[in-house]
């Protein structure tokens, strides 16, 4: 049976909104904060480990904590319970790829700028694209915590935060790979902080929005699980693997997908 929201109902779950919705942002300012603590940039090995575990974490959230529990909150059986999931999958998909199409970016690896043309700096372009990952893993906390609310037995509390700690874990190595390879472009520490931190300024936002819009999410809440399950698979099978298999120790990116996947899904079955 469906709950009806109203200020108590929120207020009764606050502490555990406001631990969903600020843990993220939290992974990712630590890790922008790494700029104040080493003096060298992450080698190659390193942030291919890093990028992979990124990306093993997110996949293993769009699994366990997004697509799964899409299907079970239908309530039906058979074809039509996995009808939301698939569209909601592709709509995500072809949503990131919008963005990706509109925003001007650019990746810190790389020379050249994607979207349409522009004259912003090389810097907002790579915080354009580091912000464009972190949209759909804002909207995934969002949507988690919004559905815990209301449809607690297929996406209970617990889960909606097993996610919320996921994607900050894999955040801390993103505002690491943010704000370190700014600072070694000449920009200052200060600067290079501010940027990474800004970087993930997007997930607690989108997070909060989703949960004021929760009496238009719920009615959708299937698709929209599988939507932020799409938006983040794009990221991961765009960006992120592509990145950890270039050049040398493709390998190590292998293992840290690995690494984080297995967290990720430990998390979500224990939590």
């Amino acid at each position: 049976m469906h709950r009806t929201f109203s200020l108590s109902h929120y207020l009764r779950n606050m502490n555990e909104l406001i631990l969903g919705i600020l843990l993220p942002f939290a992974g990712t300012t630590l890790g922008a904060a790494c700029v104040f603590l080493m003096k060298k940039d992450f080698s190659p090995l390193m942030q291919k480990s890093l990028t992979g575990f990124a990306a093993g974490v997110m996949v293993a959230a769009s699994v366990w904590s997004l697509l799964i529990p899409s299907i079970e909150s239908t309530g039906k059986e058979g074809i039509m319970s996995v009808v939301p999931a698939a569209v909601g999958f592709m709509a995500g998909i072809l949503f990131l790829l919008f963005l990706d199409t509109i925003i001007p970016h650019q990746h810190i690896d790389s020379n050249q700028s994607e979207g349409p043309k522009s004259h912003l700096s090389k810097t907002a372009k790579m915080v354009f694209a580091v912000t464009l990952h972190n949209i759909p893993e804002g909207m995934a906390v969002g949507v988690a915590l919004a559905g815990a609310l209301e449809h607690n037995s297929f996406t209970p509390m617990a889960g909606a935060i097993a996610l919320s700690i996921g994607i900050a874990i894999q955040n801390f190595p993103e505002g690491a790979i943010v704000s370190m390879p700014l600072h070694a472009a000449g920009n200052s520490r200060k600067k290079a902080f501010l940027m990474g931190t800004l970087s993930g300024v997007v997930e607690p936002i989108g997070a909060a929005l989703t949960i004021l819009l929760a009496s238009i999410v719920l009615p959708v809440l299937p698709y929209l699980l599988a939507f932020a399950a799409g938006a983040m698979i794009y990221v991961v099978v765009e960006e992120l693997i592509p990145e950890t298999q270039q050049g040398t120790h493709s390998n190590a990116g292998t293992i840290g997908f690995a690494v984080g996947f297995l967290l990720m899904m430990i998390l979500d079955v224990i939590l």
